[in-house]
């Protein structure tokens, strides 16, 4: 018999302590002011003046108490000024692959793709007959028994290596990633703050990488007129400058991070909402924001080239509309045999997460 099943509404915010609905709002200002934890309270205490967050008997100052008290936040006792500290930049992380996770759980079941299955270490529902060598742990039970009374009769257990079967396991391979973070000026333009959503992508990854998959690397490059490497612990704190947007670099620090990394499977994620502008040749730079530069094309385009030979594909993750702008990304995607992604906001974290995991299967003979 179907039907409804009504409950008692509950309200997940009423459930919190004061500290937790305060603690949400707090980390996710800390993105928006990249780290800047004095910067997040001001911007706090303004919206619990708008939309009265806290209480009489729990005001914001207890909850700044209560932030140094569980180790969130250091005060220096000189100046009295705020820093956030290591716990608070994981939490930071964890949030975001939380939220980015949650999204992906949510979106509908597609972009199914078939690979070759064997031995590995992650279980599918697939089942294939039992082999010499094969791990008991993945045998399915349930199959091998159903086996053994349709050959041999239910009036006696009986059964033999023929009856026996196994789960398919996927293989999952060890991966070298480089992260390419566009920082050039043009990422937060036009009213659009495009920087965020890529330092909350990046975050989630970082952890995902450690947490999951800890025999993989994660490397992180910014690039604007140069390119240099930064630490997972200082992506709360990264923010855009008055760059303009050398890929040639990044993609070369990129290439010569990844030289040196021994996992066999290599490959690059570019976030960018733009093309390139700027080379560095000898101590000065070339630059020229207006349309595509030949000059500056042609350096771009033979460093793709030179990555597919190196068997490192560049994954763009383009996070701009402009029909031009696409043009260039499909030339680039085709010379280094790569893919492209013209990704809204919203939809990074999903073409970013579902492309790495994507990469990390497969099932071989």
């Amino acid at each position: 018999m179907k039907g409804f099943v009504f409950s008692e509404y509950s309200d997940e915010q009423n459930n919190k302590t004061p500290f937790e609905r305060l603690f949400g709002t707090f980390m996710e200002l800390l993105q928006y002011t990249n780290g800047d934890a004095a910067e997040a309270l001001s911007w706090l205490t303004q919206l619990d003046r708008e939309y009265d967050l806290s209480s009489d008997e729990y005001g914001i100052g207890d909850f700044i108490e209560d932030l140094k008290t569980q180790g969130y936040l250091s005060e220096d006792e000189l100046d009295g000024s705020f820093k956030i500290t290591a716990k608070t930049e994981q939490t930071i992380r964890k949030q975001s692959l939380e939220e980015i996770f949650g999204k992906l759980k949510k979106t509908k079941t597609g972009s199914h793709h078939t690979f070759k299955s064997g031995k590995g270490d992650e279980i599918n529902p697939e089942t294939r007959p039992y082999e010499f060598g094969d791990a008991l742990e993945a045998i399915d039970f349930t199959g091998s028994l159903r086996n053994s009374f349709v050959n041999h009769g239910i009036e006696q257990f009986n059964m033999q290596q023929d009856d026996l079967e196994i789960f398919e396991m996927d293989f999952k391979t060890q991966t070298s990633t480089v992260l390419m973070i566009d920082i050039s000026h043009s990422m937060i333009l036009y009213g659009e703050d495009r920087i965020t959503p890529a330092k909350k992508v990046a975050m989630a990854l970082s952890e995902l990488i450690t947490t999951r998959y800890p025999k993989d690397t994660l490397d992180i490059v910014v690039f604007g007129n140069d390119a240099w490497q930064i630490e997972m612990k200082d992506l709360p704190y990264l923010q855009v400058g008055p760059y303009h947007t050398n890929t040639v670099a990044g993609l070369e620090l990129a290439m010569d991070i990844l030289r040196r990394r021994k996992n066999p499977n290599k490959q690059i994620f570019m976030i960018t909402d733009g093309k390139p502008t700027c080379l560095k040749i000898g101590n000065k730079y070339y630059k020229n924001s207006f349309g595509i530069d030949s000059k500056i094309l042609n350096r771009t385009l033979n460093l793709a080239g030179q990555l597919k030979r190196l068997k490192i594909p560049v994954i763009t993750f383009m996070i701009a509309s402009d029909m031009y702008l696409q043009r260039f990304v499909r030339t680039f995607t085709e010379v280094n045999g790569g893919k492209a992604f013209y990704s809204s906001l919203d939809g990074l974290g999903q073409y970013i997460f579902e492309d790495y995991e994507r990469n990390k299967k497969k099932r071989l003979r």
